[in-house]
């Protein structure tokens, strides 16, 4: 595999620590992204910077995607012609929060060219990412899944086939919904035994210590105590996948209670702040609300 000419498209927040990650283990990768400052510290690592998309996706083995959402994977495959151009027998990995709509289309025109196709979208945020621990959801034939399971190792620690084209964003979705849920709570628990007079860093360690404890708890709380409530990940990109994580229970008629709740106080937040502000200013609400600030030193009135 190393050997193969690996085309990767987005080095943001998280695509940035993976390409690095690959390079590391040996892969040799040709870079792109909308503003290629970002990667200029992998060029100096042993990448190269493509020049035509189009061409360099024609020469690529591998297509490796890390953008922010569907509107940028439809765009970039179909709007200028990524997908057409790669060559038969090629493989195409997507890593992309994208909804399942937009996956079963990429599925079925990627079958049409004899492309590989894995919608394989990946989770445990730019520390997962930077540590090469990822947990990884592919979808797509198992041989495929095979193939690039290697390459997957290099990248993620949990790794699981989900089936068909559509399930990868599927059990993403799940996922961050659990996580936004929990986001937009954490900040009224710690709320409440701040009122109560409770020192924070023991409230926050209860919670680490109980049955309320999460990755959300041990990841999140963090952030809002140091008070950039997680710039890694945007209100915006919040807003994305809980309305994709509706669009998915419209499809399967379930209603989304709790799911109902925190796109409401995330679509608040991201009114409030600008989309892009970080996703924890969802706990930031509830600090105007109190008027009180959850970091150190605690009990500091706003």
């Amino acid at each position: 595999m190393s050997k193969e000419h690996i085309l990767f498209v987005g080095t943001g927040n998280m695509g940035h620590p993976i390409a690095a990650n690959l390079l590391r283990a040996g892969y040799a990768l040709t870079l792109a992204d909308l503003n290629p400052e970002k990667f200029a510290d992998l060029v100096k690592l042993g990448a190269r910077a493509a020049d035509d998309l189009r061409d360099e996706a024609a020469k690529a083995d591998l297509v490796f995607l890390s953008l922010p959402g569907p509107a940028q994977v439809e765009a970039l495959l179909f709007g200028q012609g990524v997908l057409a151009a790669m060559k038969q027998g090629a493989g195409l990995i997507d890593t992309t929060t994208s909804s399942v709509e937009l996956a079963r289309r990429i599925g079925a025109e990627a079958q049409t060219c004899g492309i590989h196709y894995l919608e394989s979208p990946v989770t445990n945020a730019i520390d997962g990412a930077r540590a090469g621990k990822l947990g990884i959801f592919a979808a797509g034939a198992k041989e495929v899944f095979d193939k690039y399971l290697p390459l997957f190792q290099v990248i993620g620690e949990k790794i699981f086939h989900v089936g068909q084209h559509g399930n990868g964003a599927t059990v993403k979705l799940i996922t961050n919904l659990l996580w936004f849920v929990h986001a937009a709570a954490i900040g009224e628990g710690l709320m409440l035994g701040a009122k109560a007079g409770v020192p924070l860093d023991v409230v926050a360690a209860a919670i680490q210590s109980s049955a309320g404890a999460s990755w959300v708890a041990d990841h999140d709380i963090p952030s809002i105590f140091a008070g950039h409530y997680d710039p890694s990940f945007s209100l915006d990109l919040c807003c994305k996948d809980l309305r994709l994580a509706h669009e998915i229970a419209d499809e399967q008629g379930v209603e989304l209670k709790m799911g109902k709740l925190a796109r409401e106080l995330f679509e608040t937040a991201r009114k409030t702040y600008g989309g892009d502000a970080a996703e924890l200013h969802v706990a930031r609400l509830v600090e105007e609300q109190a008027g009180l600030l959850l970091r150190p030193p605690h009990g500091e009135k706003l």
